[in-house]
Formats: structure tokens, sequence, C-alpha cells
């Protein structure tokens, strides 16, 4: 259920989506009812006569459960369970059980638990029917030299959900301080980092694998990948570069994911280039693009380079012709049309950060020479008396490590 449309989705689409990832948590189903209103109801967010006709639609349909596209309360989530007879979760809580189906490492299932238990910690008043039971002291309820005023159940549940949330926060902060200095070898090595972004179900997963046969899950359904993953590609020039995969953005996507997930998105705001992948056979195109730029700059990442790569052409009855503010090209990662374009393109875009050296090595240093010829563009080579002399466009990175072993040097 929604209210009105924001964000420049219309709530019909609003609602579409919902739908979507209902199914995609495995749910089915079986009805939807929207509703205007200036302003939502402060107890039960629809008003009590459209609840009255959520109760029988539902009695009628057999559910069990009820979504809402917005943002509830905890008073309201409380307050719609009793007067619908129903489970109720809203759009952030539905994110939250798919992102925990989906995560499939160590650090992913810490951060979906931190949003998880975030989330919950408010709403507690609602989540137990035995909150005035003591846990110690209460008449016959405690054991010897327990006895006792204690604790209400519900004050246990906020300690330990307190001190479950210090302890993950904890080990995630563990888990930034590695990716941290992953990221630092990645920096000093000599490779440029391109992050792929975009609206959830554009074809990023596709376009991994299509570009370096990554094997990432790629289906047909909102995140189906969560965990970041990283390859190396080599571009146009003999210019290597790491691409790197990310959780989709959605429509309203919960800012206790962003802050749990920003170990991962560090990867988006160190990237050297941004692939903004985007779905150009959805209607949507625009307001999904625009919701992606939010999130980007929500994460300090708006102001990076990026290239606009239309994907799933071989959807479209004719070419997209329109200008756009970014560098543009259009592919289909299914068909691997236009791929060979947009590897030249992310050549071109990353060939400003190369720099040309000349430099002699000597032949002792066969290390640094196969390093140039692996990750640079060779312009020339010429051998005399036991040295190389080398010209070529490489990384700052490697361009260092020639210069401090130059002879010349």
């Amino acid at each position: 259920m929604e209210t009105a449309s924001s964000n420049g989705i219309l709530t019909e689409d609003s609602l579409a989506e919902l739908s979507s990832l209902a199914e995609s948590a495995g749910a089915e189903v079986v009805g939807e009812v929207y509703q205007k209103l200036r302003s939502a109801d402060p107890r039960t967010f629809i008003g009590r006569g459209k609840a009255v006709e959520v109760r029988e639609m539902a009695q009628a349909r057999a559910a069990t459960l009820a979504i809402f596209d917005d943002a509830l309360s905890p008073a309201q989530s409380r307050n719609l369970e009793d007067e619908l007879k129903l489970r109720v979760v809203d759009r952030a809580q539905l994110i939250l059980d798919i992102f925990a189906q989906r995560a499939r490492t160590r650090e992913g299932k810490l951060q979906v638990e931190v949003a998880q238990l975030s989330y919950l910690q408010p709403r507690l008043t609602r989540r137990w029917t035995h909150l005035s039971r003591q846990t110690a002291g209460s008449a016959g309820g405690g054991r010897i030299g327990t006895r006792g005023p204690g604790e209400t159940q519900l004050e246990v549940d906020r300690r330990r959900v307190r001190e479950r949330l210090t302890y993950l926060k904890k080990r995630l902060h563990e888990v930034a301080r590695t990716r941290s200095i992953q990221r630092r070898r990645r920096i000093d090595a000599p490779f440029a980092t391109v992050a792929l972004v975009g609206y959830t179900n554009s074809g990023k997963s596709s376009l991994m694998n299509a570009l370096t046969d990554a094997g990432v899950e790629a289906a047909d359904r909102p995140f189906s990948t969560l965990d970041p993953t990283i390859r190396r590609l080599v571009l146009p020039g003999n210019q290597a570069v790491m691409l790197a995969d990310t959780v989709g953005f959605i429509h309203r996507l919960p800012h206790l994911l962003i802050e749990a997930f920003k170990a991962t998105l560090e990867e988006v705001r160190t990237a050297d280039l941004l692939l903004h992948v985007i779905d150009a056979s959805s209607p949507l195109l625009d307001e999904r693009m625009a919701i992606v730029e939010q999130v980007l700059e929500a994460i300090d990442a708006g102001d990076k380079p990026r290239l606009l790569v239309l994907n799933k052409i071989d959807l479209l009855p004719e070419p997209p012709g329109r200008r756009y503010e970014h560098p543009c090209v259009p592919i289909s990662a299914v068909t691997r049309q236009g791929l060979d374009e947009l590897m030249r393109a992310m050549a071109r875009m990353l060939a400003p950060q190369r720099r040309e050296i000349a430099v002699s090595l000597p032949l002792s240093r066969g290390d640094l020479i196969a390093m140039a010829r692996r990750d640079g563009e060779i312009l020339s080579e010429e051998y005399r008396d036991g040295t190389v002399a080398m010209r070529a466009r490489v990384t700052p990175a490697v361009a260092g490590r020639l210069r401090k072993a130059a002879i010349d040097a």
C-alpha cells in the first residue's frame, strides 16, 4: 500500500515494484490497495475506514501478511496489526528480509544483521506478549539468590539487542579495516578500479559475467547478488583494471542498509571510474537514473567520473538516440552487443590517468620489464649493453616503480 507518488515514481509503478520485491522474498501477492491522502493517519497510517476495507479483502483472499510501501512507525505497525488481524511489514522491512535471504559471505550477513537489529530496536514493544513478566524476582519465576526487582522482559530484550549491535559493529569495524588494507594494496598495485553501479535488476551482474567470466549469479529479480565481486579486466591498449560489482540501489533504499553496507560501498567511493548500468528497456529509466544519482550523492560518490551503460538494448525496437549529461554506450550484456565499444570507452576515460615515461632498465630487472608489458602499453624498446631503453604508457604506480629502478634515476 502507498499513499502517493514520490521521487518521480508514480504510485502504480511503486506498487508494481513492491509486488516484485514481495515475490522475490517468497510471498504470493493476492491483491493490492492504494490510497491518496493529504497526510497519513498518525494512528493507523491509512485511517479506520480503509483499514476495515483492507481487513475484509485480506479475509476474503486468505491473506496472512500486509506489506506497506511507505515507512510505518512502530505505533502504526502495532495498531495496524490489531486492526487488520494480520502481520504487517513496511517496504524497508521487506527489503531487509530479502537482503537477509541473499547474503552469502560472513561480511554480508553481519551487515544485514546490523541493519535488521537497528530497525528492530525501536519496535521491540510490539514483538513480545510477555513484556510485564519479570525475569528475576517474580513469584515462582526466580531461582534462589536471584529474587529482587529484576528486569522486565522488554528491558532484557533491549539490552540484548544493544549488546549484539555493539558486538556486530565491532566486527564490521574490523572488516572495514581489513578492506581498507586490501584497498590500499590495490591502490599501490598498477591497476585502476572501475565500479559497477545501478538500479537493482539493471543487469550489472550479467555485464560483470560478460566482461570477466566472473560467474556471478545473475537472475531476473531484485537484489540477486549482494556481496561485492572484484575481477581483473584488460582493456584495449593493454590497460588492466579491477572491475568491482556492487549491490544494486532501489527506490527508498533503507538508510539502515546504506549505513550497514558502508564498507562494501567504499568500493564505489574509491573507484577511478563508475559504470552506471541502466535498464534501457524500462519505462522508468529517467526516474531510476535519478534515484541512483541520489544514492551516489548520499555516499559521497556524486563527483566520480562515470560512464553510462544503456543495457538491454536487445529489448528495444530501435537503438536509443537521446543525449545524456555523461558519456554513454548502448549495450546488451546478454547478446554482447556493444561490449567492444564499452571497453574502448572505458580505456579512453581512464587514459588521462596513465603517464608516458622513458626509462633505461638493467636487463636483470626482468620483473619490472614484464610488469610494464603486462600492465602498460609499450611504445618502444631498444636493447643495448645489458640494458633496455623503454618508452611506455603506464599507471602512476608502475611509473614510480620503473623510475625507482631506472639506471639514470
